[in-house]
């Protein structure tokens, strides 16, 4: 809490500044460059010192932000874009189509923004103001991801001397202030004058505090030191008591994640009904009030609940049923059970109790592999197996690339060509676009619930308190929503 000790206020929260904001988010930037940011919770960061080319509205559509507009050629295969003409950076380099091509050319070209660019062959500075997006294939999910974060716009300049990983440049409603930040504690903006988007940015001075404890959140908020707070679902009772504004929607799925679905490196997952007797031995929604806190919808499926694709009929697909799942396992020739390594590390602790003891009673015996945080995500997919919480996405089309079909370090082997049916719904979803994917989409979804894909125990919510005056507006596919979600009223 050294980051929150020098301001005083009302001790009913809020800075009691009209043109002051401070947001308590979770976690540090992980980086200025928007190549190499983590999205999730880079949001509050980011859209204060950059414009994006596309943005995403409150229903996770695609809304202009540089590009005034788009369209795509009759094949999906071109996307031509209309930039805006009167916007400069803050190191007063103009904003055109060649600093658009650059920009989109080195977010293809990142570690973590490259996936998003990955079916875009090449960019074309069509004219001063213009530039088109050349596919080598469809990609329906393509401006969703460009509109969550992965187009943030930054000075060319800034590219060619590779120093944004440290010092921002952008275009964006805000200056960072360096001078009066103090790096891993407290972050300070500056509104800009007469920025082009100057409506959608209320507030005249930004201060964003990384604040891994959601207990010292709250704490500050009830000090007058936040005016937003990542939250922690056990003080929403406090929270509304102290007449404070409640946000929260789905943001992840939690469960086991099978990587291994032919039986190529752990042959009973290979077997349908292994993963069926998983799926059943599992009280997703005993584990959601008991470790997730009652905070998030309990479901089997990977597509947010409330959304278009989820399927409520589908929730009790896998009802808690240890007899079916241990008749299950019998049929499948693994009455005694089996052996799996599994890896482990402290994030995910909190279910291990109920991980070991769920599968223990279908007999099969897990070894763990104690893993840091750091070495969890590089390494957990190289098991069969593995606890997860991973994000949700609320495009359904990039549900569909995300959770199913691409390659990612969660799913290395998508394994779709050796399920004909799953892959037959993959196909034609994908030779579709827009509304008329959605029916195909729903099928597929249906198709995987019944495969057991995977294990998901619920789908748990993000949480944001807010005083009176301040709204937030939760994004399924934010962990931490952009400024442009955070307003007055």
């Amino acid at each position: 809490m050294a980051a929150c000790t020098n301001t005083t206020a009302p001790s009913d929260g809020g800075t009691g500044t009209d043109d002051d904001i401070k947001i308590g988010t979770l976690l540090d930037v992980t980086s200025w460059d928007p190549a190499q940011a983590d999205i999730g919770f880079d949001g509050p960061y980011l859209s204060a010192v950059y414009d994006p080319l596309v943005s995403l509205n409150e229903d996770s559509d695609p809304v202009p932000g540089l590009a005034m507009s788009w369209k795509y050629s009759a094949d999906r295969l071109k996307l031509t874009m209309e930039l805006r003409e009167d916007v400069t950076f803050s190191d007063g380099e103009v904003f055109d189509a060649a600093a658009a091509v650059r920009n989109l050319e080195h977010l293809k070209a990142g570690v973590r923004s490259g996936a998003t660019y990955a079916n875009v062959e090449r960019f074309e500075e069509v004219d001063e103001d213009t530039i088109a997006l050349h596919l080598k294939q469809k990609d329906e999910a393509l401006l969703y991801y460009m509109g969550l974060g992965r187009s943030w716009i930054a000075s060319p300049a800034a590219i060619k001397a590779e120093t944004l990983a440290t010092q921002p440049v952008g275009s964006g409603p805000y200056t960072f202030e360096s001078n009066t930040s103090t790096p891993g504690s407290e972050y300070v903006f500056t509104k800009r004058p007469e920025h082009w988007d100057d409506q959608t940015y209320p507030f005249a001075t930004l201060h964003v505090l990384p604040i891994a404890d959601p207990t010292a959140s709250f704490n500050a908020m009830l000090s007058g030191q936040l005016d937003v707070a990542y939250a922690n679902a056990t003080d929403i009772p406090r929270a509304k008591e102290r007449g404070w504004n409640v946000a929260a929607d789905v943001a992840t799925w939690v469960g086991i994640q099978f990587t291994d679905r032919t039986g190529e490196r752990l042959k009973p997952l290979g077997d349908v009904r292994v993963r069926r007797a998983i799926n059943h031995a599992f009280d997703g929604a005993a584990m959601l009030e008991s470790v997730g806190q009652g905070a998030g919808a309990a479901t089997n499926q990977v597509f947010p609940a409330g959304g278009p694709v989820h399927d409520p009929s589908l929730d009790d697909r896998y009802a808690h049923d240890m007899d079916q799942a241990k008749k299950l396992m019998a049929d499948a020739g693994y009455a005694d059970g089996f052996d799996v390594t599994m890896p482990m590390s402290s994030i995910f602790q909190p279910w291990q109790p109920s991980v070991e003891q769920t599968l223990g009673e279908l007999g099969i015996k897990v070894a763990w592999k104690d893993l840091s945080p750091a070495d969890y995500q590089k390494n957990a997919a190289t098991y069969p197996m593995f606890v997860a919480v991973l994000a949700l996405d609320s495009n359904p089309a990039a549900s569909m690339d995300g959770r199913i079909v691409s390659e990612q370090w969660f799913n290395p082997n998508p394994s779709t060509q050796d399920f004909p049916e799953v892959q037959k719904l993959v196909d034609e979803a994908l030779d579709t676009t827009g509304a008329d994917q959605l029916p195909l989409i729903r099928e597929l979804n249906e198709e995987i619930t019944e495969q057991a894909w995977q294990s998901v125990w619920y789908q748990a919510d993000n949480t944001y308190f807010s005083v009176e005056d301040i709204t937030v507006t939760p994004i399924t596919g934010m962990m931490f929503p952009t400024l442009r979600f955070i307003q007055r009223g």
